[in-house]
């Protein structure tokens, strides 16, 4: 008599149901069929065994096309997060370009302010230095 072993690995389908194996009771009946060996017991045991085999590749079949879809589903989240991340670098370059230029805007109004400064004063001056001239030609 062989010792009974473990399984090294797991099936890749699920169950279905309390129907997925026979019971105890009905693979005694199963097996007390074949042993009578009448083609009628034989043909009901092919029958049930067709039908386990069928039910079982619909299960594991049903397993593998939601297995498929939540790898595609898997793959098509790690694409979008790269399209976010590659989004946010862009979002991120114009936002710095963005920060620079009004940096530099800022400079030029400083700029310009000194100028108009210094515009007012020559107009003041200029306007001093008229009537001065105006006073002197009289």
């Amino acid at each position: 008599m062989r010792p009974l072993n473990p399984p090294l690995f797991l099936p890749l389908c699920r169950s279905s149901g309390p129907d997925a194996s026979p019971s105890p009771v009905r693979r005694r009946s199963l097996a007390e069929g074949m042993a009578t060996g009448t083609p009628d017991s034989q043909a009901r045991f092919g029958q049930s065994v067709k039908g386990l085999l069928t039910e079982k590749v619909n299960t594991c079949g049903t397993d593998v096309i939601a297995l498929t879809k939540q790898v595609l589903k898997g793959s098509r989240s790690s694409e979008l997060l790269g399209q976010a991340a590659r989004n946010m670098v862009l979002q991120e370059d114009a936002i710095l370009h963005s920060e620079d230029s009004l940096r530099k805007m800022a400079i030029i109004t400083t700029h310009l302010q000194y100028q108009q400064e210094a515009i007012q004063k020559n107009v003041e001056q200029s306007s001093d230095l008229q009537d001065q001239l105006n006073h002197l030609l009289k």
